[in-house]
């Protein structure tokens, strides 16, 4: 009797601790819409077959049928998508600073990042503002672009060199988007080291960067209940250890190798790493104490900047390249552009200078309208938010993530061809940031 008594009292506290929360503390925003959720799993509807080969095809449906911000749970955690571009520039523009959080790493991400001490990955706040700080103020700046031009003239004739090349081996050009990175990471890997590395060691670097990163699918397996992949896989994450240790080998090496030296002509990305101090804990009285970067952490971040630049502008051109066979007449119209620029010239040559694409309006709506269409990524990293806070009126809780579909709202904010290209009233608003699609963006 008494057993049923206690049982009975728990019951009723729960039931009646439940109805008060759902009385005085429930949320005054939900979250948004989104497929069914069950206990645990999450939602099981979405996880159709081929659903990963078109996660960006499932996200689309889901967004026709419950709108342009939808919530996805793969566990317990909500993850929420938007496909509106003004609910996109609200978060990302207007509320930037409660956006820009990041969210915990996967052991694996762990690894590669250093945990977390790159720019991509690293949660928001005085690390990130430093690491950022130290990129767009020493090497992204418009002066210190300007003086790697002699760099971007030299890949440029690398570029010529493998197109020529392979014209004349096969006949035709069929590895367009391999010699664009190629060449892309010849003016990466200079701007990162200081150095005109020869070709053996661009490769070596390549191969090192690139079995990295097709690394994420290989070992994602580790990623799931970490704590005991430790041990049944043990063989496995030994094997990915040994490969974060070899890409660290090859990068120490060319990093050393500019320590040694003196600071050259222009200033490299290693340059400014190697004197780089980051914050650490506070020390006493609130002092805030600083460090030199791990080699590790420098291995990291030269790895996210020969990453972060190599495949989007190589896929992006190939883009464009492809739009100017696709559409004849836009290519007549490149061309033409260019040859007046190069008619209004005193000197007689046939080579387009960087000082001279200020003039090319054309080329740039062309180039700007590519980046709409087809972006080089169709979604942005997972970011989060700082604290609970509501956009498009619904609930963006802390303990969650949030992405954003690029590349559907370049779909959906615009014409879906390049027909409109014909009419040059058209392309002078779009350069002039009034046409719609660029309006809230």
């Amino acid at each position: 009797m008494e057993i049923i008594t206690i049982i009975f009292l728990i019951t009723s506290s729960l039931t009646f601790s439940i109805f008060l929360k759902r009385i005085f503390f429930s949320p005054t925003h939900k979250l948004p819409p989104g497929p069914p959720r069950y206990p645990v799993v999450g939602n099981i509807t979405w996880l159709k077959k081929n659903s990963f080969s078109d996660f960006q095809g499932v996200l689309r449906d889901l967004a026709s049928r419950h709108g342009p911000i939808i919530t996805l749970h793969v566990g317990s955690k909500p993850s929420i998508w938007v496909t509106d571009r003004s609910l996109a520039h609200q978060a990302l523009v207007q509320n930037g600073a409660v956006f820009s959080d990041r969210p915990l790493a996967l052991p694996t991400t762990k690894v590669i990042t250093s945990n977390q001490h790159d720019i991509h990955s690293s949660v928001y706040g005085s690390l990130w503002r430093t690491l950022r700080r130290n990129l767009t103020s020493e090497i992204l700046q418009p002066a210190r672009v300007k003086a790697y031009a002699p760099s971007r003239k030299w890949s440029l004739e690398i570029l010529v060199d493998l197109f020529e090349t392979e014209q004349r081996e096969k006949g035709h050009v069929s590895d367009a988007l391999d010699h664009l990175r190629h060449a892309m990471f010849y003016l990466l890997a200079l701007m990162c080291f200081g150095e005109k590395l020869r070709r053996e060691e661009i490769r070596e670097i390549e191969e090192a960067q690139y079995t990295m990163l097709m690394s994420y699918t290989k070992f994602s397996v580790l990623n799931i209940f970490p704590s005991v992949t430790k041990f049944l896989l043990r063989g496995k994450w030994k094997e990915f250890l040994e490969l974060r240790k070899s890409q660290e080998d090859v990068i120490l090496r060319y990093v050393n190798a500019r320590s040694k030296e003196n600071t050259g002509d222009v200033l490299c990305y290693v340059d400014t790493l190697l004197n780089l101090e980051i914050p650490t804990d506070e020390g006493e009285e609130g002092e805030k104490k600083k460090r030199k970067l791990s080699e590790s952490e420098v291995v990291s971040l030269c790895s996210e900047f020969l990453n972060a630049a190599t495949d989007p502008t190589a896929t992006e051109m190939q883009w464009i390249m492809a739009i100017m066979v696709k559409y004849p007449e836009i290519q007549s119209k490149v061309y033409e552009e260019m040859k007046s620029v190069l008619a209004g010239e005193a000197d007689d040559r046939e080579e387009i200078k960087e000082e001279d694409l200020g003039k090319m309006s054309y080329l740039k709506a062309v180039i700007l309208e590519c980046l709409r269409r087809y972006p080089p990524g169709h979604y942005l990293s997972y970011h989060k938010v700082t604290h609970d806070t509501v956009l498009g009126g619904f609930l963006v809780p802390r303990q969650g993530t949030i992405n954003f579909m690029v590349g559907e709202m370049g779909h959906i904010c615009g014409s879906s061809s390049f027909k409109f290209f014909r009419d040059d009233m058209v392309v002078e608003t779009l350069i002039c940031n009034k046409y719609p699609i660029w309006s809230n963006m």
